[in-house]
């Protein structure tokens, strides 16, 4: 109990052009998630969830009805994933994840800003094992309900906490639509606080107060590139 998590909005801009940048990754994770997997939200979980938080978010209405009409086009760009780990200020582990049209390209970006805060970029699976790949949502309920909600559905659910009527619900990344599915037809018009499918730490440890600045500094220049669409650590 009591597993600390990441949410989306730790790393959202604080200024107009940072906001931009953000508008962009949404716009673009938007429009692959629709290609992919249908542009109507009430087929598509995944996209009806990107939807809300961006919202959440504050992204315009029309940079999400832009991205979905691209997806209705059938073309543009082919984007796909690229994941990149390694070992960041202070000895952190590091998952960045991208969505990128061009890889070479991607890669020399992400290579830089470990280089430049003389940090070490590693091998596929170098860190990625010290992490879980989990479903978080986080809603207002009861939490016996939820939990016999879930069970009905035969969600492997994995922890599950419920703080002054709070409820977050951790799951194993395959079984976020099942466990979205069986809590939303649950509950009558329930509103997701956080609803993210992310990399968990298996344990967190601090860092000394000399690397705090590169961290925040490794962290922002990861965060400004147009191709990095999350980035997660296990920074206490």
């Amino acid at each position: 109990m009591g597993r600390a998590y990441q949410n989306r909005k730790e790393s959202m801009a604080k200024t107009s052009d940072a906001k931009a940048r953000v508008y962009s990754k949404y716009g673009r994770v938007i429009y692959v998630c629709a290609k992919e997997g249908g542009t109507d939200p009430d087929g598509n979980l995944a996209l009806r969830g990107l939807i809300e938080r961006a919202k959440k978010d504050q992204v315009p209405t029309h940079v999400i009805d832009k991205a979905i009409k691209k997806a209705e086009g059938g073309s543009g760009e082919d984007f796909s994933v690229a994941r990149y780990e390694g070992y960041g200020p202070g000895g952190c582990m590091v998952i960045v994840d991208c969505l990128t049209d061009n890889p070479n390209r991607t890669f020399g970006d992400v290579r830089q800003c470990f280089t430049k805060t003389k940090c070490k970029i590693g091998t596929e699976g170098s860190v990625l094992h010290m992490f879980d790949h989990s479903a978080i949502l986080v809603f207002n309920g009861d939490e016996e309900e939820a939990l016999e909600a879930l069970m009905m559905a035969d969600v492997d659910v994995t922890d599950i906490e419920s703080v002054d009527g709070k409820i977050t619900v951790f799951a194993p990344g395959s079984e976020y639509f099942k466990a979205k599915k069986s809590l939303t037809d649950a509950f009558d018009g329930i509103e997701f606080d956080v609803d993210e499918i992310q990399f968990l730490p298996t344990s967190t440890s601090p860092i000394s107060a000399d690397s705090v600045e590169m961290f925040d500094k490794f962290l922002d220049m990861l965060n400004d590139l147009e191709d990095v669409q999350n980035v997660y650590h296990n920074v206490e």
